[in-house]
């Protein structure tokens, strides 16, 4: 049995964690209000309380253009807290496993990113991502730095959430066309997670050291976010409440935001299947199966 700590609990992909690893264990479940990840003392504490063999670090700083005006918040909680995980993981003889996006890439590339492609950020978030990442592998020990895309739950306010919420209060909703990447339900990677760590038993940790890098994991598949929201409209069980009646393509020139963000940055994940043998469901299907769960909270349509 494992003994996990978890950080970032109350994010969607942390919710989605603590509900896919409790199997496998004792689960020690940590986020704001009750420690502040920018905090090493406190981070120190926790890890030596709970003397984990797993730390699974599910907190970032998301907000992709406010980062543009908060740059050093954005590097101590994606950059600089994760060293000194890294670094209590390595001093107690336990795993890491970290979190990281597709927006290291600048999306240029014309085709999915494989792990060895050369990272370009493009905005403070993404730099502040890839710094994070660096430092793990800098310290060493067993670890997966584990790059997703276009997470998404319908219990946070996500892309799915915005477009149902705005499907349900426009006529006409313009969406951009021209950014492609893999939709990632939350719930679909957490449970690939836990599948790793009880593939890797009771040497869970030599396990992973033997296996440890950055492994890219998302959807199968890829899509624009024109064709995601024409597929959240065609698969919401709650159609008739819909006002949308026309969704028209864009371009994100069109949209002027502080961070520049990737137009082309899909993940290819083969070398996590060829690893674990394991891939997440085509995207289009773990979107229709999110729809269908219980999770689906009117409440945030709103």
């Amino acid at each position: 049995m494992h003994k996990i700590l978890l950080f970032g609990a109350q994010g969607q992909l942390g919710w989605e964690l603590r509900r896919a690893l409790m199997p496998l264990g004792s689960v020690t479940a940590l986020d704001i209000p009750h420690l502040d990840i920018r905090d090493q003392a406190a981070l120190s504490q926790a890890v030596l309380a709970c003397r984990p063999n797993v730390i699974v670090n599910a907190t970032a700083y998301t907000a992709v253009d406010q980062a543009e005006s908060e740059p050093e918040i954005a590097m101590a909680i994606n950059g600089q807290a994760p060293r000194h995980l890294a670094e209590l993981a390595l001093k107690m003889g336990a795993a890491l496993i970290h979190f990281s996006t597709d927006y290291v890439f600048d999306g240029t590339k014309g085709s999915p990113y494989v792990e060895d492609d050369p990272p370009n950020p493009l905005s403070v978030y993404a730099a502040s991502k890839l710094a994070g990442e660096q430092a793990i592998s800098q310290v060493g020990g067993a670890y997966l730095i584990v790059r997703t895309s276009w997470l998404y739950s319908l219990r946070r306010d996500s892309f799915v959430v915005k477009v149902l919420r705005w499907s349900r209060q426009q006529e006409v909703l313009r969406v951009v066309a021209d950014q492609i990447s893999n939709p990632t339900w939350a719930r679909a990677l957490a449970e690939a997670i836990a599948q790793v760590l009880a593939m890797g038993g009771h040497e869970v940790v030599d396990w992973l050291r033997e296996r440890r890098g950055v492994y890219h994991l998302a959807g199968d598949g890829y899509a624009s976010r024109l064709e995601w929201a024409q597929a959240i409209l065609r698969l919401d069980p709650r159609a008739e409440e819909q006002r949308v009646r026309e969704l028209q393509p864009a371009l994100t020139s069109e949209f002027p935001t502080p961070a520049v963000r990737p137009l082309f940055s899909a993940l290819d994940c083969t070398c996590f299947t060829n690893t674990f043998g394991l891939r997440l469901p085509a995207w289009e299907e773990a979107l229709q199966l999110a729809m269908q769960e219980d999770c689906y909270n009117p409440l945030a349509l709103k």
